[in-house]
């Protein structure tokens, strides 16, 4: 069973509540019995692996490589013989 944290809109009591999914939330602050509301983390997301950054999903093709090398060979022999 998860624990929800609740919160009293009129005192600011901070509390947890162990319910089952299908339990109606509380409504009520057990403090001074005011409104109390559900408190909403964000989840944190850790992405683990390869596949998740552009360098990882795009893999250069050898071939495309090789071609890419002789060029920049070429244009650096051009500049030099200027």
């Amino acid at each position: 069973m998860p624990i929800y944290e609740y919160e009293c809109d009129f005192c600011h009591y901070n509390f947890e509540k162990k319910q089952r999914f299908h339990d109606e939330a509380v409504a009520t602050c057990p403090e001074c019995q005011g409104r109390a509301r559900r408190v909403l983390h964000a989840a944190p997301a850790i992405f683990k692996g390869s596949g998740f950054y552009i360098t990882d999903s795009c893999k250069s093709n050898p071939k495309e490589k090789g071609k890419e090398e002789a060029t920049s060979q070429g244009k650096q022999e051009e500049e030099q013989h200027k």
